[in-house]
């Protein structure tokens, strides 16, 4: 993978968990993130900790690899911590003037970092790093075939977020050969007060916006003269099938999010 980005990819693999069905993986992957979400004791969250160690395991995907997925949000995380730092009251740590950390907010930005970084690494081992868009937008227009009932158009959205998945990756390893062949000519992104910077990227996502609507005009043109058209007669190049070991994990993922809540409950 070297030092691209992992947003919108996936990695190619033949563990349990790449084989596992993408509807499961998804189901789980929403159980996991609202239980994660609510937890709030220690106790549950080493468990779910540890549920996502299990998860590393089965995947055959290298921490090193896996962490990385949480570096996209990490300025989120640290805002997160440092709110919870500052706004939780309770016994006094450390005081600067009139601003005072408590025990209470330092544990309590510890615990929501971990929370954000254990949802983060969830949903990228189930989805993103683990199967292809193709195959998210496959399970997500099964899921959601019974509001067909309500007329809401499945396979045109399933196909909307097919292709936008499909192009975040390319629209990274755009906008990093533009930032490269700019850089080559002189420009500088690292440096200067932040209206620099901005000032900077413009020579970066003007081109980026133009090469986008080119080939999202490119598809168009190409889909309309394949007479594409979102109905119900399409079919899929590889049936889903739920096998023995999709009701396993799917049984695991209720029963950690039924613990989850249960415990607080």
């Amino acid at each position: 993978m070297g030092k691209r980005s992992l947003l919108g990819r996936s990695i190619p693999g033949t563990s349990f968990i790449h084989r596992l069905d993408a509807r499961v993986k998804f189901i789980a992957a929403i159980l996991l993130m609202i239980a994660t979400l609510s937890s709030k004791s220690p106790i549950v969250l080493a468990v779910i900790s540890l549920w996502a160690m299990v998860l590393v395991a089965l995947s055959h995907i290298r921490v090193r690899i896996v962490l990385r997925s949480v570096r996209p949000i990490i300025f989120l995380i640290i805002f997160a911590m440092v709110i919870h730092f500052f706004t939780v009251r309770g016994t006094p740590l450390f005081r600067v003037g009139s601003i005072v950390i408590s025990l209470e907010g330092l544990t309590s930005g510890l615990l929501t970092a971990l929370r954000i970084s254990l949802m983060v690494i969830q949903t990228s081992l189930l989805l993103t790093l683990t199967t292809t868009p193709i195959a998210i937008a496959d399970a997500m227009e099964r899921l959601l075939l019974p509001l067909k009932h309500l007329h809401f158009p499945v396979q045109e959205f399933s196909m909307m977020m097919s292709i936008a998945m499909r192009f975040v990756p390319t629209l990274l390893d755009e906008a990093t050969r533009l930032m490269k062949a700019q850089s080559s000519r002189g420009a500088d992104f690292d440096t200067g007060g932040l209206m620099r910077r901005a000032r900077g990227l413009v020579s970066i996502l003007v081109p980026l916006f133009v090469s986008s609507f080119r080939r999202a005009d490119d598809l168009a043109v190409a889909m309309e003269a394949r007479c594409y058209g979102g109905t119900s007669s399409r079919t899929t190049l590889y049936a889903m099938k739920l096998q023995r070991r999709d009701y396993l994990f799917l049984t695991a993922a209720v029963l950690i999010s039924a613990f989850v809540f249960l415990w607080q409950g």
